[in-house]
Parts: C-alpha cells; sequence; structure tokens
C-alpha cells in the first residue's frame, strides 16, 4: 500500500449498520423498504397540541443499553446513542476487528445537523425552572454535534481521523464522501462513516412546522411523505442514523472481508442562493451529479438507479427532478428514481447516510427501492419514481443524492464491486 498512486486506492463498503423507523439493522431495514411499509405515526411522547404538524418517524423500541452500558447511555444525548448503535452494528457487519495493530489506521466522520437538541431543551428547561446550579455539567458534551463521531470514536477504539461535519441535511452523505477522499489520499485504511440525528423534539417540530416545511396530514400519518405527488405538503420528520464501513480494497481483500459494493465518486456543489430553497433551474444539482460521475469516470448512460433527496415539499421535488432531466437527457427516462424517505421519513443529516444504505443495497440485490404514496404524479416531476412497488433490475451503478439548508448539494457514487 505503501507505494501506491493515490488515484489507485478503491474503496469498498464492507459493513453497514442502521437504526430507523422501519427498522434496526440491516435485514429488518431493508425488507421494510422493499416492502413499501411506513414509520411514519402521530407524536404521543409531548404535546403537540399548538403544532401544526403532528406526525414523525419516530423510532419506538430503541434501547441504548442493548449497545452500552447504562451509565454510558445517560451521558449521550439521542443523536449520539443513535451513532454509536449504528456504528456497532455495522462494525459487527463488516466483520472489522479494531485492535492496538490497526486502531491508528481507523477513523471516524459522522455528520450532524443539530446535535443533542433534546438535551439542550431539557436542561434549559431545568436552568429556568430550578436554577443555573442544577443543569447537567454533561450538556456541552451532550449537545455539541461531534459527539456522534467522538463516542463512535471511544467505544470502538478507532484512533484515526475523527471529525464531523454539519451541512444540514447533506451532512451525512458528506461525511461519507470526506472519509472517501480521507482513504483515497491514504490519511487512513478504514472509515466509520455516515449520519445521525434526533430531532423530534418540541422546538425541532415547531421551528420546521412554523416554517410550513412539513405535513400536516396529521390523520393519515402513513401517507403523508408522498414525495413527487401532486398532493405533497411538505416533509415528515424522522431520526436515526445510518453508518457505513468504508475500506480501502487491498486491506479488505487482505482480510477476507465481504464487499458491499465500491464507492466510485463524490459530488459537491453549491448554491449561493437562498438559506432553505434550491435555485430553480436545478443547475447546480446538475453539476453536483456530473462531478460525482466525473471521479469515477462514468457515463451519464451507465447509471441505472437514483436515491433521490426526494423531501415531499413542493419545490424541491421539482427542482431535483428538472435537474436530473437537464443532466442525463434523453436517459433520464431509462433511470429509476425513488424516495426512501416516503418510508423513514426525512431524517435530516442521517438522510443521506441511511439513503446511501438503500443505494448500496439496491446494487448488492438488483432491487430497486419504491416511493411510496405516489398515487397521483406531479406533472412537473416527469420521472420514473419506481412507484409503490420495488423492482427488481439489474443495478450495476447508483447514485445518492443529498441538500442541505444553506446551499449543501452532495452527490454519492457506489457501484458493484469488481475485481
Amino acid at each position: 500500500m505503501a507505494g501506491m498512486e493515490k488515484n489507485e486506492r478503491r474503496v469498498v463498503v464492507t459493513g453497514m449498520g442502521v437504526v430507523t423507523s422501519v427498522g434496526t439493522g440491516i435485514a429488518q431495514f431493508w425488507d421494510s423498504i422493499i416492502s413499501g411499509k411506513s414509520g411514519v405515526s402521530r407524536i404521543e411522547t409531548f404535546d403537540v397540541e399548538k403544532i401544526a404538524s403532528k406526525i414523525a418517524a419516530q423510532i419506538k423500541d430503541f434501547d441504548p443499553t442493548t449497545f452500552m452500558d447504562a451509565k454510558a447511555a445517560k451521558r449521550m444525548d439521542r443523536f449520539a446513542q443513535f451513532a454509536v448503535a449504528a456504528t456497532i452494528l455495522a462494525l459487527e457487519d463488516s466483520g472489522l476487528k479494531i485492535t492496538s495493530e490497526n486502531e491508528n489506521d481507523v477513523g471516524v466522520y459522522i455528520g450532524s445537523g443539530i446535535g443533542g437538541l433534546a438535551s439542550l431543551e431539557n436542561q434549559h428547561k431545568i436552568l429556568l425552572e430550578r436554577g443555573a446550579d442544577r443543569v447537567s455539567p454533561f450538556i456541552i458534551p451532550m449537545m455539541i454535534c461531534n459527539m456522534a463521531a467522538a463516542q463512535a470514536s471511544i467505544i470502538s477504539g478507532a484512533k484515526g481521523p475523527v471529525s464531523t461535519v454539519t451541512t444540514a441535511c447533506a451532512a451525512g452523505s458528506n461525511s461519507i464522501g470526506d472519509a472517501f477522499e480521507i482513504i483515497k489520499r491514504g490519511a487512513a485504511t478504514v472509515m466509520i462513516s455516515g449520519g445521525s440525528e434526533a430531532a423530534i423534539t418540541p422546538i425541532g417540530m415547531a421551528g420546521f412546522s412554523n416554517m410550513n416545511a412539513m405535513s400536516t396530514r396529521n390523520d393519515q400519518p402513513q401517507r403523508a411523505s408522498r414525495p413527487f405527488d401532486r398532493d405533497r405538503d411538505g416533509f415528515v420528520m424522522g431520526e436515526g442514523s445510518g453508518i457505513l464501513i468504508l475500506e480501502e480494497l487491498d486491506y479488505a481483500i487482505k482480510r477476507g472481508a465481504r464487499i458491499y459494493g465500491e464507492i466510485f465518486g463524490y459530488g459537491l456543489s453549491g448554491e449561493a442562493f437562498h438559506m432553505t430553497a434550491l435555485e430553480e433551474s436545478g443547475k447546480n444539482v446538475v453539476r453536483c451529479i456530473k462531478n460525482c460521475l466525473k471521479e469515477g469516470d462514468i457515463g451519464l448512460d451507465q447509471v441505472d438507479y437514483l436515491n433521490a433527496h426526494g423531501t415531499s415539499t413542493p419545490l424541491n421535488d421539482i427542482v431535483e427532478s428538472v435537474a436530473i432531466r437537464t443532466c442525463f437527457g434523453e436517459h433520464a427516462d431509462k433511470l429509476n428514481v425513488s424516495s426512501t424517505k416516503s418510508m423513514h421519513g426525512h431524517c435530516l443529516a442521517a438522510a443521506g447516510a441511511i439513503e446511501a444504505v438503500a443505494a448500496i443495497l439496491a446494487v448488492k440485490n438488483d432491487i430497486i427501492p419504491p416511493t411510496i404514496n405516489l398515487e397521483n404524479q406531479d406533472e412537473k416531476c416527469d420521472l420514473n419514481y419506481t412507484p409503490n412497488i420495488s423492482m427488481a433490475k439489474k443495478v450495476n451503478i447508483a447514485l445518492s443524492n443529498s441538500m442541505g439548508f444553506g446551499g449543501h448539494n452532495v452527490t454519492l457514487g457506489f457501484k458493484k464491486y469488481i475485481s
């Protein structure tokens, strides 16, 4: 490895872990996704009377002590607990053992957009009701965004590069892409990468709801997230974590790792346009997709599947659809697109990582996940969104799009591993 040129370093996915509203662990998650199962339900853990959107894709059965001792769990916010759980699952899936021999070559890169919002809310309430001297001394390390990566590093023993990116809903994808580049340039051999978020809290829900960004189809929770449908009325908040184990190919082969697929490209672009909206021509998203394909020397007509950002908001779905049509031209009609947010909701910084898992499994299993609740397709969204039912199809190349508030665009590229 020492004498290899940087552009010769191939990066493969050898393990994955997820904690989502539709399943914890790859098997349960994938079965739910290809079955079109929704994880959305009415919020009952706090008062939503004055919040217009009263539904979310909540993880109801999560017990952090399954993955860590009670003392450690008590000192972590929910978003960090999710990240640790997904990391443990991903490492188990990969078969990778972190030891004194490789610990310095294994890094962690996990993004979060909001961090420990629940901890901040809870401790602020204590501050107001009981006084400053009753605020937890752990509030700062519980709420800061880097603690998902830090806690994953501590619990796994990974001592290579450890970092965090906070680019809103693009953070999970940015983390995977940055981890990919870290391995390519030789700064690590293995990276634990992904995103984690737990923002289904009173202030999180109220803030997004008061932006009129979220669905108010409160009487039909499981039908509320409906990307590309003409009756969509906003996104549905989700929570969870997605983690990938990325490895330099030769190292993975040497240790006999199972390989899910290869990551070939990481596209980036900025909008320089608006705090929350995409520029309507989609030209910046087009540039992002093309940047990803260029890095892997992949032609437009080679792409089989695109996991869309597909938030179920009126503007985003149109702009992304226009961008895909503009980018792929005639090939757009041969391309399968879908938004798995229709099932697991919009998990903010975790979204891109969870959707990367779905894209990799599509490549591995030759199955396109569906977009559920697509009953009356918006005429301005004119692609094949794989409506309602998963589809068997050879998937050699898959892309995953993410866009974050502030104008952060990311496209990740995955392909079948060929030795």
